[in-house]
């Protein structure tokens, strides 16, 4: 083959991969120097996970996933006294034995980032728990939706609205029951109080607990002696006076644990005010 002709078919060569170069958007390689293989799009390093829209492609060179952020919790001194209900609880409740009392739960719907249904998991877990007030075979207990027979419903609201369903002293911090409402403030749930530090989803239990026996008929009681349990039926939002944090009526799942019948003369901290966490 003669010199001009090898040198026409390499003239042309090039000129086909500039073409596809400039057609298809890739970088040539340099002179000497191996095609690059493709590299696969990933998050840089370092960076935070992402939470992306199901159905979306993601890791693919030119697609920006979507991101979705987190839903802070939030919620306002006094809320409008409008409510989410959860929808009725399809498994069968742990207890067999003792009275059925049916309960719904609702949510103020200026709370934001606690789902309704979020929260009615967590409180159905709590009075169908094996140390909770069904331990006893006295009552069954289960939830129900909206438009359903109720016996009662167990409200999660703001501190101004929890003023206006408990109809006592108005203090905007503590949880109340009253008549056929449990009443638990959001403010609590959220933030807690100093006796349980951060164990804060062992005294949501307790505030469900301890409400829920107001409904069931119990009043307060006292800590029975320094260094042992509280007694749930003991005021533990104002105090421990001695004893350590507990949340469960039946805590062995067998005998109900008690303390002496009585209240003490706590002072209630100053009213909770709107929130917002992020």
């Amino acid at each position: 083959m003669s010199t001009k002709v090898t040198r026409r078919r390499r003239s042309a060569s090039a000129a086909l991969l500039l073409v596809l170069a400039l057609l298809t958007g890739c970088e040539l390689p340099a002179a000497g120097q191996p095609p690059t293989e493709p590299v696969a799009a990933g998050p840089l390093p370092g960076g935070p996970p992402a939470t992306t829209v199901p159905g979306r492609p993601t890791g693919v060179a030119g697609v920006t996933p979507t991101v979705v952020p987190a839903v802070p919790i939030s919620y306002p001194a006094t809320g409008g006294n409008r409510w989410s209900m959860a929808p009725a609880e399809t498994a069968p409740a742990r207890a067999t034995g003792g009275r059925l009392l049916r309960y719904r739960v609702a949510v103020e719907r200026d709370i934001r980032g606690l789902p309704v249904d979020d929260i009615a998991t967590a409180i159905s877990a709590t009075v169908n728990d094996r140390r909770g007030w069904t331990a006893g075979g006295t009552w069954r207990l289960r939830r129900v939706g909206a438009g359903e027979p109720t016996d009662f419903t167990i409200y999660l609201a703001t501190p101004g609205t929890r003023d206006t369903l408990c109809q006592d002293v108005p203090d905007g911090y503590t949880s109340c029951r009253n008549g056929d409402r449990v009443v638990l403030n959001v403010a609590r749930w959220v933030q807690g109080v100093p006796g349980y530090g951060a164990n804060l989803a062992t005294y949501r239990e307790y505030m469900v607990n301890h409400e829920v026996g107001h409904r069931l008929g119990f009043g307060h009681e006292r800590c029975p002696r320094r260094g042992q349990p509280a007694p749930v039926m003991q005021q533990q939002t104002l105090g421990l006076h001695g004893c350590t944090a507990s949340a469960w009526p039946y805590p062995d799942g067998k005998v109900r644990y008690r303390g002496p019948v009585g209240a003490y003369r706590d002072e209630i901290p100053r009213r909770a005010g709107a929130h917002s966490a992020h």
